[in-house]
Order: structure tokens, then sequence, then C-alpha cells
């Protein structure tokens, strides 16, 4: 893939994913977002994120199925995707349905486990979102890869969020914790896999075996 097709892929999935907003802003501007629309506009918007998230987490597995290395930046792209939509499904909270009132949003957070868990996940994707440049890889090093692995607990807390969230039908919140099992479990295989691989001898073995199997 030449550069300048990369880039136009590029900005088309940061412009597909900035899509849903658009959708939300005129829906609201046309009053369309039905009897309840903040209601709406949170489902909306944490839908969203929790999408985004997820996308960013199955690049990595994706990208070593298929053997496309051009599909890691994307990690970064969906994650400030799902930054963005995260920021507006609190923002959404805080502001419309709370009128940024700091004592019922402290109540909030301190008796309803849900809201704990979705703050969570929002002060998880914080620093991530702030430190995704390249000048801060590099001012970082080594530990810019240990601060972003809080992506897989900010994952676990939005699912948890959801969860909680949901007081009757459980098939969706399900679904997504099913799917973050499958992604964590890739990440873990993936990572024995390569263990095992650079054991010393094990090049050795293999090279046996198959000189055997001739």
């Amino acid at each position: 893939m030449t550069p300048g097709l990369r880039r136009l892929l590029h900005a088309g999935v940061i412009a597909g994913g900035l899509v849903p907003l658009a959708v939300l802003v005129v829906a609201a501007a046309r009053d369309a977002l039905g009897a309840n629309p903040i209601e709406a506009l949170q489902h909306a918007t944490g839908g969203w994120a929790l999408t985004f998230l997820f996308a960013s987490l199955a690049v990595t597995p994706l990208r070593r199925l298929a053997g496309w290395p051009f599909l890691a930046p994307y990690r970064r792209t969906f994650g400030l995707l799902a930054f963005t939509y995260a920021s507006l499904h609190l923002l959404v909270y805080a502001v419309l349905d709370l009128f940024l009132d700091w004592r019922a949003i402290a109540e909030d957070v301190l008796e309803r486990p849900y809201v704990t868990a979705g703050l969570t996940a929002f002060l998880c994707l914080l620093p991530l979102a702030l430190t995704s440049t390249r000048g801060w890889q590099r001012r970082l090093g080594r530990r810019w890869q240990k601060l972003h692995r809080l992506v897989y607990v900010a994952a676990l807390a939005a699912v948890t969020h959801y969860l909680w969230l949901v007081k009757a039908d459980l098939r969706e919140p399900l679904l997504w914790a099913a799917a973050l099992a499958l992604l964590l479990g890739a990440r873990v295989w993936y990572r024995f896999a390569g263990t095992r691989s650079a054991q010393p001898g094990a090049r050795s073995r293999a090279g046996a075996r198959a000189l055997r199997s001739r």
C-alpha cells in the first residue's frame, strides 16, 4: 500500500468514526432524539465509545492473524475516537443530566456502582489520550507501553459499567463481555506463543523436527 493511499484510508476511517456524532448533532437540532433526548444521547455516545474501544483492542490480534502491518496506526485512531465519545458521554451526564451539580455527581459516584465503573473507565482513557502522540512515546520510552496497558482496565470497567447499568435484558452487555474475554484471551495466547518461540533451543528443536520429517 502506497503512503498516499494509506493516508487517504486513514482519513476515511477518521471521517467514518465521526459520522455517528454528526448524525446525533443533526438529530438533536431537529428534535428527533425521542421522548428522552438526554437518555438517547447517553446511550448513543456510550455505545460508540465502547465500539471504538473494542475496535482499538481488536487491531493487534487482527493484524497478527491476517498479517497486515498497516493496521497498526489504527489502534491509536480508534482509541482516540473511543475517548472522544466517552468524553461526550460524560459531558451529557454531567452537564445535560445533572447540570454540573457536583454534589449530586459525587453522590452518584459513591452510591451507584455503575457510575463508579464508568468514571473509572474514563479516567483510564484520559492519560492514554493525553500521551498518544509520538512525542510522549519518546519521552516515556518503555513506560509508555506499560501506561497504555490501562486500555484493558478501561475496557473491563466499561463492560462492568454496562452490565451494572442494565437491569433487565443482559444479553447485549454479556456479548460485550464475551468479546472482551476473546480479545484478552488472544493477547495471552500470542504472548504465550511468543515466549515459547523465544525459549533457548526452541528453534533448534523445530529445525530437528523438520529434518526428521524430510
